[in-house]
């Protein structure tokens, strides 16, 4: 009765949050505006949300876009290019599109263009860079409400294409005006574009950001480190703070900002992401012990975590946890011992790379210790340590692990295994499966396969429900038909949701499941929705930003 009131639109509040549910589930979306007129009023806003981002399209949408073009774009676009309505706009359009944009990406937005006018025109970079313009122009007299903004500027075409637009932006403050999220990703080269009119029109328009991202290269010039600052100084709401890709001494002064700025109640969450602590190193006990509301930290693959930069982070008088915490170096056992002595109950997120095998044992046996928390855990390249220890960092932690990453780094260009690696990845398979928790929402597998061991994989996980499985190998064995057990034990016992399988083998092409429509197909019929394994693949950072995001909380 309740399902039927439902779909028929009786109950519009819970199908609302139904619909809310499937935000990033593209395919169920498009499903969904077949049900009905409600819920393809709820589900299409969803979809145009940010449709330059969305994987696998042939970008026709654009022309659903230029739908909103005014007369006078339209007559420039016939004379220059004879675009017109007869073989490129849409005669009607059911909503207007444009409304729903809450997302822009201003690369994802040049690669979009671009793509789509390929074929076009034969002055290519003219138009597509109209085009670009053209888009940006119908948001703003849409009067698009953009939640985030992210200008991405890190070649001579994206900063060009930027410069472009820069003018409209700057003439039209309310394009930008409530964005909540903020990323700048820059690596701006001399004399294409002029950077500091748009960031000091953002101190002075925009005040209600709550996440901001920057991601500033190492050679940018430090004229614009105070503007960085301003910004922060501007925010009367900013919750978090992500610090990337720069081993400069750039982030000094904007860490020290962060203590002397309206956010020093307000900010929750900081990230650093590769980043050497040796420059900031003297500031971080002075700055997370003013910051009165600091509630966690996420560190990605950075450098100097030696014992200095641990001294300052356990003797902080502030109650804020370490959540994640990724490594491509271990310099210091001890100080990593001390460090996680401190926060280890508190870690959700974890993943290392490198290393010699004797540091990776020794951490190991640190995180079984003192880490039993643990939702997201990258084991990456095992081949050097000790598995028995992993299993029981597993172990330890089933009662929250939700993410589990075992992944070689294979060599697709070389079938030739080493003789480690092939016997290792047995030994995963083989006693993997009965140690995993009776649900996990993710499992990311990539080994080397045989039939054998694959089976006794599959027999021991026969109680554990998989949302997403993705399963990358090499195939050394012309013979074996690795399928047909993924049919048997997974398929038909329907014990995932998503699947992902991708293979290399002896006729030197890679092989995605995906790519096999009858295969597909099928396993549609039991419910079990294949995908690219590239797209449903998950990068640590990516996750780690999106679920300690605050955008949920805000929208």
């Amino acid at each position: 009765m309740a399902c039927s009131k439902i779909c028929s639109g009786n109950l519009p509040e819970l199908t609302d949050e139904i619909i809310q549910y499937f935000r990033n589930d593209f395919s169920t979306l498009h499903s969904c505006i077949l049900v009905n007129r409600l819920w393809c009023r709820l589900a299409i806003p969803l979809l145009w949300e940010d449709p330059f981002s969305i994987p696998n399209q042939n970008y026709q949408f654009i022309k659903i876009l230029l739908y909103n073009l005014n007369e006078n774009d339209k007559t420039q676009l016939n004379e220059n290019y004879r675009i017109n309505n007869n073989n490129v706009f849409f005669s009607n359009a059911l909503f207007n599109y444009s409304s729903f944009i809450k997302r822009l990406n201003t690369q994802t937005l040049r690669f979009s263009v671009e793509n789509w006018v390929t074929n076009l025109a034969n002055n290519f970079e003219n138009f597509a860079n109209l085009i670009y313009k053209l888009l940006v122009k119908t948001f703003i007299e849409n009067e698009v409400n953009l939640y985030s903004f992210e200008v991405v500027l890190l070649t001579s075409r994206d900063q060009k294409y930027f410069n472009d637009i820069l003018e409209l932006i700057l003439e039209n403050s309310k394009f930008v005006y409530n964005i909540r999220n903020l990323v700048l990703h820059l690596s701006l080269l001399p004399g294409v574009i002029n950077i500091i009119p748009f960031l000091n029109f953002l101190i002075s328009n925009c005040s209600s950001i709550s996440s901001v991202y920057f991601k500033i290269s190492r050679n940018f010039t430090l004229s614009i480190e105070k503007y960085l600052s301003e910004i922060i100084i501007s925010q009367h709401n900013l919750k978090k703070v992500s610090f990337e890709y720069n081993t400069s001494n750039l982030y000094n002064s904007l860490l020290l900002t962060l203590q002397n700025s309206n956010c020093s109640n307000t900010l929750n969450t900081i990230v650093f992401y590769c980043i050497n602590f040796k420059n900031v190193i003297t500031y971080l006990k002075e700055v997370f012990n003013n910051l009165n509301v600091l509630e966690s930290i996420h560190i990605f693959y950075c450098l100097s975590l030696n014992s200095n930069f641990v001294q300052q982070i356990i003797n902080t008088t502030k109650p804020f946890k370490l959540r994640s915490l990724f490594m491509d170096e271990i310099l210091q056992i001890y100080s990593l011992q001390l460090l996680l002595q401190r926060f280890g109950n508190y870690l959700e997120n974890f993943g290392f790379e490198f290393g010699d095998s004797e540091q990776k044992q020794q951490l190991l046996e640190i995180l079984v210790k003192y880490c039993t928390n643990i939702r997201y855990f990258d084991l990456a390249g095992p081949h050097n340590i000790n598995i028995n220890l992993a299993f029981s960092l597993i172990e330890n932690n089933v009662q929250n692990l939700n993410y589990l990453f075992i992944e070689f780094d294979l060599d697709f260009d070389d079938c030739h295994l080493s003789d480690d690696i092939i016997d290792l990845s047995s030994t995963i398979l083989r006693n993997l499966g009965q140690i995993l928790p009776s649900k996990l929402e993710y499992l990311c597998l990539e080994l080397n396969l045989n039939a054998g061991d694959l089976e006794i994989f599959l027999k021991n996980c026969q109680n554990t429900f998989i949302r997403k499985l993705l399963i990358k190998t090499i195939v050394l064995n012309e013979f074996e038909d690795i399928l047909s057990y993924i049919k048997e034990y997974i398929m038909k016992e329907k014990r995932v949701e998503y699947l992902a399988y991708s293979e290399y083998g002896f006729s030197s092409i890679m092989d995605d499941l995906f790519s096999l429509k009858d295969e597909v197909n099928e396993f549609k019929l039991y419910n079990i929705k294949v995908r690219r394994y590239c797209d449903l693949y998950i990068r640590t950072y990516d996750f780690v930003n999106n679920y300690y995001s605050n955008s949920k909380k805000d929208m």
